[in-house]
């Protein structure tokens, strides 16, 4: 006679979280890079002559045809695997609030079947990426720190690390 057995020891079901699949040291080369994107403007006067000193350098900001920040983002976006560059999408949608987390599966195969192809050239197309970026990332609860002046080897202060203004006066 066969007894009944008892489920008592089964393990509560947990939804498993959605995993990023990202590198975040390209994913954060990305979003920096976007911002700086984001910001550039259509040039609206291609024939100015003037001095860029008297422009207070504004024509940085202003968008040309041998834009290298726009080629270096789609450079770093193109780099992914066609994978990653699909959750790239999904990512931007989260940060836009186009899908929650919670739709993350949904995203990516959205992404998937609208933009395998040309993925890099939509993310362009996509004013505020670096910002939906990093929104959908703090989704993960993972960030990015702009450590620009860290990297330089300097502390908040602008001087190497370790050293103190009273090191620095008596030197």
């Amino acid at each position: 006679m066969a007894s009944p057995t008892s489920h008592s020891h089964r393990r509560p079901y947990r939804k498993r979280e959605p995993a990023l699949n990202l590198p975040l040291d390209q994913l954060t080369f990305i979003i920096l890079k976007a911002r700086e994107y984001d910001v550039k403007e259509a040039d609206s006067d291609p024939e100015e002559g003037s001095n860029p000193i008297d422009d207070g350098q504004a024509d940085v900001l202003a968008e040309d045809h041998d834009d290298r920040v726009g080629e270096e983002l789609l450079a770093a976006i193109n780099a992914l695997n066609e994978d990653e560059r699909i959750r790239l999408v999904a990512l931007a949608w989260l940060g836009r609030g186009t899908y929650s987390k919670e739709e993350w599966k949904e995203a990516v195969e959205t992404a998937r079947g609208e933009h395998s192809r040309r993925a890099g050239a939509y993310l362009l197309g996509l004013p505020l990426l670096g910002d939906y970026l990093e929104e959908g990332l703090a989704m993960f609860d993972e960030g990015i720190v702009d450590d620009a002046e860290a990297r330089d080897g300097l502390d908040d202060e602008n001087q190497p690390p370790g050293v103190g203004r009273d090191k620095l006066s008596r030197q």
